[in-house]
């Protein structure tokens, strides 16, 4: 039988008009399907964004609960307030030589971002402050949207982000887990004198209330007492030298939980307690997505997770002289889009935010609630201290090869693993 390239031949033979039409149908038909092979996720997205559902179940959008009938507007510009960050394409190399966009393997990467982004304006301009088009930025929005602009020293930008994950056995240019980039943002944290932070992966689905607390307030020990000279309750974690007035105070905290909630699809019996978390008022949303495609979500409705997707690719943004940053690009503003919860892949991070000790300990009681309440299973444990079969990640020594981290980071982002679900 002659496939379509068999006449090729013939037509510098016998160049007729049937050979011809032949030649410039299969030309033609070989155009199409290059074309669409090659059609990028930014293509097949473009002008299929749906509006927002009319229904009476409330919205639920970090800790703040709506209802889409009478809310609609006030839904979107919280939608819209949130940073937005995306592929970008067109800025310096990454580490001087590497690749000027990261299209196509930075998702997870700016969904990292987008978490840490939200934790920021959280600390600095607080969970009501909404974005308006054209208007006059605040010089705090202003200082965070610099902390994330892709160019190399941007607190958080990708080359950071990305030149730090090699240290976790990430090659640049190489799709991360949500584990992996948890632990990148804790380390570049620590560089980020202006806001403070700690940022704590909480590992083995475990949450320890002493550990956290030594870690936001380094300066104290567990007796109240204050901590000698030198290293401080033998952690380093972020420690810096702080004016005397502010030994008391309690160091904005950012959690990370990653959690694999299944073996290859999510298990429905963490659905509502999934749901639940984004109630929380400290709740950041939760980074992971479907494989190797990463979402930021941000709330539900029903039984669909509402998300900020980073799958378009934008130029980069140069700040002005001035200092302002062109910032339009760096909002959502369109419906957000939507999955049903089922779809989501099982590994996953959950980011929460207590900005006082106070938001802690209200957070740590709501989750006690939640793990009474029937109908959902755990997805993590919280405990009061270091049960003794544990050992602290934070104090593994992560050497260059950077083994502990392998082993964290197959067991949180490997689709090929089989790994036991156990009851909490």
């Amino acid at each position: 039988m002659d496939t379509p390239f068999n006449f090729l031949p013939h037509i510098v033979q016998q160049p007729n008009a049937q050979h011809i039409n032949s030649f410039i149908i299969t030309i033609f038909f070989l155009f199409a399907c290059l074309f669409v092979a090659t059609l990028t996720y930014d293509t097949l997205r473009f002008g299929e964004f749906e509006d927002f559902p009319e229904t009476s179940e409330p919205v639920w959008i970090l800790g703040k609960e709506y209802n889409a009938l009478t809310e609609k507007d006030e839904i979107l510009s919280d939608v819209t307030s949130r940073l937005w960050f995306t592929y970008r394409k067109n800025f310096p190399p990454i580490g001087g030589t590497g690749p000027t966009s990261d299209t196509g393997w930075g998702c997870m990467l700016r969904c990292g971002q987008m978490i840490l982004g939200e934790a920021l304006m959280c600390r600095h301009l607080g969970r009501d402050w909404r974005w308006a088009r054209e208007q006059k930025q605040r010089e705090e929005y202003i200082s965070i949207l610099n902390a994330f602009i892709d160019k190399k020293d941007s607190y958080y930008s990708i080359h950071q982000i990305a030149q730090m994950g090699v240290g976790e056995g990430k090659p640049i240019g190489q799709w991360y887990g949500p584990n992996t980039v948890a632990q990148v943002l804790k380390k570049l944290a620590v560089f980020d004198t202006w806001s403070r932070l700690v940022v704590h992966v909480a590992m083995d689905n475990t949450v320890i209330i002493e550990e956290i607390k030594r870690l936001c307030m380094p300066w104290l020990d567990l007796t109240g007492e204050a901590a000698g000279e030198g290293e401080v309750n033998g952690c380093l974690e972020g420690a810096c030298a702080l004016a005397e007035e502010e030994m008391a105070l309690w160091r904005p905290l950012v959690l990370l939980i990653p959690l694999r909630l299944g073996l290859s699809d999510i298990n429905e019996a963490y659905i509502e307690t999934l749901k639940q978390c984004f109630m929380l008022p400290q709740s950041l949303g939760v980074i992971g997505g479907k494989p190797n495609s990463a979402h930021y979500f941000i709330g539900y409705v029903g039984e669909e997770l509402i998300y900020l997707d980073p799958h378009t690719t934008q130029p980069a943004v140069e700040p002005c002289e001035d200092g302002q940053v062109p910032d339009d690009t760096y909002h959502c503003q369109h419906p957000p889009c939507r999955m049903h919860i089922c779809e989501l892949d099982p590994s996953i991070a959950a980011g929460f935010f207590c900005k006082t000790e106070d938001d802690f300990d209200d957070w740590c009681m709501r989750i006690r609630r939640l793990s009474c309440k029937k109908g959902g299973l755990p997805m993590f444990e919280l405990v009061d201290s270091q049960p003794v079969h544990m050992v602290s990640v934070d104090t593994l020594n992560l050497t260059p090869d950077f083994s502990d981290s392998d082993r964290l980071e197959r067991f949180f982002d490997s689709e090929d693993e089989e790994f036991e679900i156990l009851s909490l």
